[in-house]
C-alpha cells in the first residue's frame, strides 16, 4: 500500500517552524537541510530566498513531515487557510496532552483538548506558524 505524508508550505518560516516541531516532537531530520540556492536556476535569486528551504523532513514515528518554502522570486505566494489539518494519533491520553500543549504554545486553540461526545480525547488548533493540528486519542485506535 501506498504510503501518505504531511508536506507544509512556509514563506520563509520552514526551517524555524521545523525547529520547533522537532523540539516537541524529538528526532532528527531525515537528510539535510536542503536551500534553494543549491538547485539549479536560483543564479538570480536574493541571498535572502537562496537561504530558503528546498526541502525539510522530520520522522514522526513511521511517517514523515516534510516542508519547503515558497519563493516570491519564483512568482510563488503563500496563502494561509484552514482546508488542511495535520491529524495525529498518540498512542496515550499523556502523549496526546504533550503534543497539544507543545504545538498550541503561541497559537490559537479552536477546540481545547478534552473528551468528546464521540468517545475520542481530542483538540485541534492552529500554531503559531499557520498550520492547523488535529490532536486525536482513542485507546481502542493503539490495540
Amino acid at each position: 500500500m501506498a504510503k501518505l505524508n504531511s508536506y507544509l508550505n512556509f514563506d520563509g518560516k520552514a526551517e524555524e517552524a521545523f525547529n520547533f516541531y522537532k523540539s516537541v516532537f524529538g528526532g532528527e531530520f531525515l537528510g539535510e537541510i536542503y536551500r534553494m540556492g543549491n538547485a539549479p536556476g536560483t543564479e538570480n535569486l536574493s541571498d535572502e530566498e537562496k537561504n530558503r528551504v528546498m526541502h525539510i523532513a522530520l520522522p514522526i514515528g513511521n511517517d514523515l513531515l516534510m516542508a519547503s518554502d515558497i519563493v516570491p522570486g519564483f512568482g510563488q505566494t503563500l496563502t494561509i487557510g484552514n482546508s488542511n489539518y495535520v491529524s495525529i494519533f498518540p498512542e496515550s491520553r499523556e502523549e496526546a496532552e504533550r503534543l497539544f500543549r507543545g504545538l498550541s504554545e503561541g497559537g490559537n486553540i479552536e477546540m481545547p483538548l478534552e473528551d468528546q461526545f464521540w468517545g475520542d480525547y481530542f483538540g485541534s488548533f492552529q500554531d503559531r506558524y499557520g498550520i492547523h493540528w488535529m490532536i486525536n486519542y482513542n485507546e481502542e485506535y493503539v490495540k
